[in-house]
């Protein structure tokens, strides 16, 4: 397991979803190069399946089985970390033996059943602030996880709700969650979304992300979460708010420079 309690911070990245097992290992080989040369902590992230798409044809999986036995095999060829959603009870369950991280969308961080069952694999529970959710708040959702007795948790700050189509960003949110005494993860890619188009898919605005993820390691973000593409154009999922896979050393490399810094 990657140590989250480290005076670096860590990153969380990858496609949003599992789209082929040639798409997941370029990402993740490139991604592991990258951070073993900055030595930043890396954890691999994909969606073996989307359950909260805004319309009914919309991407969902290429199949669960065939997406979570990609994910193994990205998890023992590169020797990282997994980090992987659930939507359903269920789901734990079912991924519990395969990666070292469970996440909470964001819509279902009030969902009590869901985080009691999270937190009862024992794994690792990164639950993501809902864009309903003030950062006070969150500490009710991270209390149903550690009534469990695993106190393995990170809360992820993504953007609130701002009119109908749009999320803002109030770094405040930082501290704020880090007095619930867990570490707090930045998600610079959801952050830039204009979710819920007329047209029935999200928009973006990845020209922001950079500054972001500055402004949240300022603010004292022990992680970073982004969700990056060789293609975004072509990504089945969240292309629009995705950082280009060429992108990623750069922002990186500021990044560190930035923590060393402070």
């Amino acid at each position: 397991m990657v140590n989250l309690n480290t005076d670096k911070f860590f990153l969380i990245a990858g496609p949003c979803a599992v789209e082929s097992k040639e798409i997941c290992f370029q990402i993740a080989e490139e991604l592991k190069a990258i951070t073993t040369d900055l030595n930043i902590p890396f954890v691999f992230k994909a969606s073996y399946k989307k359950a909260n798409r805004t319309k009914l044809d919309s991407f969902s999986s290429i199949g669960e089985e065939k997406a979570l036995q990609i994910l193994a095999d990205v998890k023992s060829h590169f020797n990282i970390p997994i980090l992987t959603d659930v939507h359903e009870t269920a789901d734990c369950e079912k991924i519990k033996d395969l990666v070292d991280i469970i996440q909470i969308p964001a819509f279902l961080c009030r969902q009590t059943e869901l985080l009691l069952a999270a937190g009862k694999t024992g794994k690792a529970v990164n639950i993501k602030k809902g864009q309903f959710v003030s950062a006070e708040m969150m500490r009710f959702a991270a209390e149903k996880i550690a009534s469990t007795g695993n106190k393995n948790i990170m809360l992820t700050e993504r953007g609130t709700m701002f009119g109908y189509n749009d999320l803002i960003v109030d770094f405040r949110n930082i501290p704020l969650m880090k007095q619930i005494g867990y570490p707090i993860v930045f998600d610079a890619t959801h952050s830039v979304q204009q979710p819920n188009q007329s047209e029935g898919t999200s928009g973006g605005k990845p020209e922001f992300i950079e500054t972001l993820a500055k402004a949240a390691i300022v603010a004292g973000a022990d992680g970073l979460f982004l969700e990056t593409h060789t293609n975004p154009k072509e990504a089945l999922s969240d292309g629009a708010n995705m950082l280009a896979l060429s992108e990623v050393a750069s922002l990186l490399l500021k990044l560190k420079k930035i923590k060393q810094a402070l």
